[in-house]
């Protein structure tokens, strides 16, 4: 079982085709097939279904995959840090972020990025949940990830600023316009919620903060995009909470509230190992110039 194999047969899991996976690896389809199927009789049996349209993992292959992947990525991360301290141009960085982060937080880091290293080309991987972010990072998806305090990482973390959670208002609400609301004085309003709401200790954290305030939110609303319930709650729904850097442009500033006391909680960078050339560059960026927009520095942490 050689590491050539490997790459194969995470390319193919990747394009979902031998014939773009050949494509990509620069190589004959023919002699891609010859290369899985000697990794197959390596391991013992098969790894993949051929179907007429693409393929798929067969359960020894759902098994073999993820270590398959570690291997793959970790050499690859392995010969871009050689690059970087040999001083190589070029080269690539694989970036793993939540798709509320790459919208609202990343796009300043990553313009300052082309212009400190404009030969290094950036591969933005999104996910929607933290648990889904996680994993994938643990598979060695990218040289750094951007998202929340991660649970239980063994890896470098760094601080990169606090995120804020506000609340949108329909305009003819009376609390409009005072700045600040306690969130008792919401139960009796209707909720627009988001699918991609975090989870806290087990429940969804909506539900837990109104439990620890004395009701139950009456959701009237899911959209699966937070900026989609903000527009609908700005549009009269109901109330709905949103990241302050994702706050639509288009929703007056009379109709943001935030939580008294607020809701913050810390945003990390991460990586399975120690940083370096572009990720390096990339990291001391997020720590540096994410203030101003729309990130806290300090505060409360939500629980």
């Amino acid at each position: 079982m050689s590491l050539r194999q490997m790459e194969y047969l995470v390319t193919v899991v990747e394009e979902s085709s031998f014939t773009r996976a050949a494509e990509a690896l620069h190589v004959t389809q023919s002699a891609l097939s010859h290369q899985i199927k000697a990794l197959e009789r390596d391991v013992g049996g098969p790894l993949l279904e051929r179907l007429p349209r693409g393929v798929r993992l067969t359960q020894m292959g759902r098994a073999f995959l993820p270590d398959a992947e570690l291997a793959v990525r970790s050499a690859r991360q392995a010969r871009r840090s050689a690059r970087a301290a040999a001083g190589a141009d070029g080269g690539e960085l694989q970036v793993a972020t939540l798709h509320g982060l790459a919208l609202g937080v990343l796009p300043p880091a990553v313009a300052r990025l082309r212009a400190l290293c404009p030969q290094v080309d950036v591969v933005l991987r999104e996910y929607v949940s933290e648990d889904e972010l996680l994993e994938h990072m643990a598979r060695g998806v990218a040289d750094v990830a951007v998202g929340y305090r991660p649970r239980a990482w063994d890896g470098p973390v760094w601080e990169i600023g606090t995120e804020e959670v506000v609340l949108v208002l329909p305009a003819d609400d009376p609390l409009c316009g005072t700045g600040t609301v306690k969130l008792e004085q919401l139960a009796d309003r209707a909720w627009v919620r988001c699918g991609m709401e975090p989870w806290v200790e087990g429940r969804p954290f909506l539900d837990l903060v109104c439990g620890r305030a004395g009701f139950a939110p009456r959701t009237v609303l899911r959209t699966e995009h937070s900026t989609t319930a903000a527009r609908m709650a700005a549009g009269g729904a109901g109330v709905s909470m949103i990241s302050a850097h994702l706050v639509p442009a288009l929703v007056p500033a009379e109709q943001l509230l935030a939580v008294d006391p607020p809701w913050r909680r810390p945003m990390t960078a991460f990586c399975r190992s120690r940083a370096g050339g572009a990720a390096d560059v990339f990291i001391r960026i997020l720590t540096d110039d994410l203030s101003g927009q729309g990130v806290e520095r300090s505060g409360e942490c939500w629980s």
